[in-house]
């Protein structure tokens, strides 16, 4: 039972770890959205969260070493959409995880006209950050909100496993 009752808390537990990570991106991203030369001499990369879910795929492999098919397990809830009938413990051992990996986002630096500046070049252009602080604020708000959600559903699996004790 144990593991059930804090398979909740578990997986909002990863969600909290994985926007926290995209807050921290966020803001390094705010902070270098102006940083033109960094130690490799190129204009400051923005980087960008990527989750990685690893519940599906736990799934999969768990029941592939049984010898069964996913596919025969599966449960359509909508039309066109199938979804596996529990995500136990038993059904993915190890439980539910994500992944929050950093990377660079391979878009185009800006180029701003500015001979004055100490890195424009010899026609007075210069390599400005792909940062987009709009971008980088809507990111930042999804994030907090997700944060929020995730701390609401802790706090509400904490409330329920209270009222179960006073039965």
């Amino acid at each position: 039972m144990s593991s059930g009752m804090f398979s909740a808390i578990k997986i909002s537990a990863s969600g909290l770890r994985g926007q926290r990570t995209k807050m921290d991106v966020v803001a390094r991203n705010l902070a270098n959205a102006e940083t033109t030369r960094t130690a490799d001499g190129t204009p400051y990369r923005r980087q960008r969260a990527i989750f990685k879910q690893v519940l599906g795929d736990k799934i999969r492999q768990h029941m592939a070493s049984m010898g069964r098919n996913p596919a025969d397990f599966m449960v359509r809830t909508q039309p066109g959409h199938m979804v596996p009938p529990s995500f136990t413990e038993a059904a993915a051992p190890g439980g539910v995880d994500s992944t929050t990996e950093v990377a660079p986002d391979s878009s185009e630096f800006r180029v701003v006209y500015d001979p004055g500046h100490p890195d424009a070049d010899a026609d007075g252009y210069v390599l400005m950050p792909n940062v987009n602080p709009i971008t980088e604020m809507v990111d930042m708000i999804t994030a907090s909100r997700a944060y929020e959600a995730n701390v609401s559903a802790v706090q509400a699996a904490k409330d329920m496993f209270n009222d179960a004790l006073k039965i």
